[in-house]
């Protein structure tokens, strides 16, 4: 599918490998491999034809939501299908969820926790630290070279921070695109922080990270997808807006069922979904993973 209505962007090649970390935390390479749909494009992109735009962030290895969420948007007329960041981290199928999304999603950005299985899990707790080591473990067993090198190359080119017409997209914030969260507290708790983060935002922003789904404004204030007609987020123009879909495969606002949204941008609206999955299935390839604590499995349940 690929993205249109972009002008055509100068190549940056980056020889990647697992553990090197680039020379540049924001650079986007730009060499494509068969059969992945992550397009050469730089950081920045031009304006593109507005269309329909499933939103995925957090997957974290959990094939089973992945598989559910992916088969809903099918049903749902959508143009595209972007990933948010954190592919990796947590769950039991790291290795397909990474296939399947370079094969459905246009782009990709790279979460804390891809970074972490890439390069080094700094300020992780102990179970996700150990998750991430575990994660990288099964990257390395791939035994087809070819498979192997393409899978290194599609994580190796996540990109930091990217936008589109009136969106930037980042998987943290909008000042540390990576690892900063925004609570949905933060409005109410801290209006300085907000008020700086909207500082870097040009009109609209995407993130993910919190896996928690919501709209915030830059009054400030955090709006629940509960709170919205509807479930749906309709953008008026006056003022700066900061969107989360919620968590694909770990959801964390007391609610175990995957979250995503769909932005349509001819209709100016951003639609939040929740879908049940089997997290029974989930849970005991954790528990059957000794690298994996069994807290990773509990908290699927719960939802948080």
């Amino acid at each position: 599918m690929g993205i249109t209505g972009a002008s055509p962007l100068r190549l940056d090649i980056l020889s990647w490998q697992p553990n090197r970390r680039p020379d540049c935390p924001d650079h986007v390479d730009g060499h494509r491999a068969l059969q992945v749909r992550f397009p050469v494009l730089q950081v920045e992109l031009e304006q593109e034809i507005p269309v329909r735009t499933a939103l995925v962030s957090d997957i974290h290895g959990n094939l089973e939501a992945l598989n559910v969420v992916l088969d809903d948007i099918d049903r749902r007329t959508v143009d595209r299908i972007i990933s948010l960041g954190d592919i990796l981290g947590y769950g039991p199928d790291p290795v397909a969820c990474v296939d399947l999304v370079a094969e459905r999603c246009d782009w990709s950005l790279m979460g804390n926790h891809d970074y972490g299985a890439l390069y080094e899990p700094t300020n992780f707790n102990a179970a996700a630290e150990q998750a991430a080591y575990w994660t990288r473990a099964q990257l390395e067993l791939e035994e087809d070279e070819t498979a192997a090198a393409q899978r290194w190359e599609i994580l190796g080119r996540l990109r930091v921070r990217t936008s589109f017409n009136d969106f930037l997209c980042v998987h943290g914030s909008p000042r540390r695109p990576i690892n900063e969260y925004i609570f949905p507290e933060d409005a109410i708790n801290s209006p300085v922080k907000m008020k700086q983060l909207f500082e870097h935002v040009p009109q609209y922003c995407l993130v993910g990270h919190t896996h928690v789904p919501g709209v915030f404004t830059d009054e400030p204030d955090f709006y629940g997808p509960e709170d919205m007609d509807d479930r749906t987020w309709k953008f008026t123009g006056e003022g700066k807006c900061i969107v989360n879909p919620g968590s694909v495969g770990q959801p964390r606002d007391l609610d175990p069922r995957s979250s995503y949204a769909i932005l349509d941008e001819d209709a100016k609206t951003v639609e939040f979904f929740r879908l049940e999955y089997d997290i029974d299935a989930v849970v005991k390839k954790i528990y059957a993973i000794p690298e994996l604590t069994n807290w990773l499995g509990d908290r699927l349940i719960e939802g948080r």
